[in-house]
């Protein structure tokens, strides 16, 4: 608080005197250590007005030490803490990433803690989802979507038409710009069956392609 800034800065002037006036350290480590020296033998032992004459060394192994807990076994992580609301595409934003929670989720208002690895989200203090930590982008479980959501994913993922859906677009569209430019044998510009061989490349066009063959069918005229 404002009213305590003065008693803070006090004994900076002797920390600046005392320890840094005249000394050079080769390293941070150095210094470290040459602090917890000064600390003890100078500082520590030196009669404070405060403290009734008493050395700070002598009051904290009197009244402090033994109050002191130990350090945790792990480092402190520091944390964010922000409020999101999940949106309707089970989604929340924090900061420029968009992280998926269960859908059942969908409009209450959530606590997100995030770290420099990690983003967890909590609903009435208790941990519903967790995600590893993105700068960027989106987050996605497909796990959290409803169950009739998951199925009709899966089945997308899994459809043979997705591995070629690309290819047999492109190849059909070369085979129809081909066809209107030099025509077949006979002149005819017909694209049955070759069209569609061509497009699939093993002759298995009519299964493959479904309704693109029935455009196949057609005859382009000049």
């Amino acid at each position: 608080m404002t009213r305590d800034k003065p008693r803070v800065e006090r004994p900076m002037p002797y920390v600046r005197d005392s320890f840094w006036r005249g000394r050079e350290f080769t390293s941070v480590e150095h210094m470290q250590a040459e602090s917890v020296t000064w600390s003890k033998q100078v500082a520590g032992r030196r009669q404070c007005r405060p403290l009734g004459g008493a050395a700070p060394m002598a009051a904290f192994e009197t009244v402090e030490a033994d109050t002191l807990l130990p350090l945790p076994p792990t480092p402190f992580v520091l944390a964010r803490w922000s409020t999101a609301t999940v949106g309707p595409d089970i989604h929340i934003k924090v900061g420029r990433t968009l992280y998926s929670v269960p859908w059942k989720l969908i409009g209450r208002r959530v606590d997100v803690r995030s770290t420099a690895t990690v983003v967890q989200v909590f609903l009435d203090g208790q941990l519903v989802k967790t995600h590893a930590a993105l700068e960027q982008g989106k987050r996605t479980d497909k796990s959290d979507y409803p169950p009739e959501k998951i199925a009709f994913l899966s089945l997308h993922s899994t459809s043979p038409w997705s591995p070629c859906c690309r290819t047999t677009a492109r190849r059909f569209c070369c085979t129809v710009v081909l066809a209107r430019r030099f025509g077949g044998p006979d002149g005819s510009r017909s694209l049955t069956g070759r069209a569609s061989r061509t497009a699939c490349g093993d002759g298995s066009g009519s299964v493959t392609l479904g309704a693109p063959v029935f455009l196949l069918k057609r005859r382009v005229t000049r």
